[in-house]
């Protein structure tokens, strides 16, 4: 087959990603397991651009009881939808050319890549249209020996997943961005309120400064910090595209 060329050096600006997450009738698809669900959300320059692919599948065989009380999604539920065969030329056009980002990338391109497989070898792998950036070993290099699950990430990140019972693969995707732009260059909340005990100063109000106390002592920002702060800066606008400040008046 002809491979598209995938360029690893796109503009930040301009660059396509598309977020995916999968659910399948079960863990293994060495086993005869199936996809049942393909949920994709799309971003450029590291924007949501609205533009989503969402569908369910019909798997041609059982989903487990287990992979059931994971996701909600039922056989009754997947008895006429399509089959991947019938979907597949439109998600490889959806995803061709764009950079995957995959929360454990090894699960679902596995998954995909069987079912193209199934279909022939003429469709190729996920490989040959898409290049795949895989979260979970990139977190967890970030944060050496701490959970690194995507409910985790969203809990360190302060990603809302609250309307999160069960698992699907369109709402995984979702929050997968989410966590995705505040891992890679996102800004945490400047503000976080601390842990406080019953009883606290921060329970009983505001306490306020004495009138008659020293003048706070102003830190000027030495020469090499400001360089380091400007070229931080420039980093931002480079990787977002988007400037989100206002220089100070001279």
């Amino acid at each position: 087959m002809d491979h598209t060329q995938i360029d690893n050096n796109q503009d930040p600006k301009t660059k396509r990603q598309i977020i995916l997450d999968t659910e399948t009738t079960g863990i293994d698809p060495a086993k005869g397991h199936r996809i049942i669900e393909i949920g994709c959300v799309e971003m450029i320059g590291r924007k949501l651009t609205g533009n989503h692919f969402h569908v369910y599948l019909n798997p041609e065989r059982l989903v487990e009881e287990e992979a059931i009380r994971v996701h909600g999604i039922t056989n009754e539920f997947l008895q006429d939808k399509p089959v991947f065969a019938q979907v597949v030329d439109d998600f490889l056009e959806y995803i061709r050319g764009a950079e995957l980002v995959i929360h454990n990338a090894p699960f679902d391109v596995g998954f995909l890549n069987s079912e193209l497989a199934l279909i022939g070898s003429h469709k190729g792998r996920i490989e040959d249209v898409a290049t795949v950036f895989d979260t979970l070993p990139y977190a967890r290099e970030k944060f050496p020996g701490q959970r690194n699950s995507l409910d985790a990430l969203c809990k360190r990140f302060d990603v809302d997943n609250g309307h999160r019972t069960l698992h699907g693969a369109l709402l995984d995707a979702e929050i997968l961005a989410d966590v995705y732009l505040m891992m890679t260059g996102g800004q945490r909340k400047l503000f976080v309120p601390t842990q406080t005990q019953k009883g606290s100063d921060h329970e009983k109000g505001i306490k306020r400064l004495a009138e008659d106390r020293q003048p706070l002592r102003v830190v000027h920002a030495s020469a090499a910090e400001q360089e380091a702060h400007a070229a931080y800066l420039a980093q931002i606008e480079e990787e977002s595209g988007v400037r989100k400040w206002v220089e100070p008046s001279q």
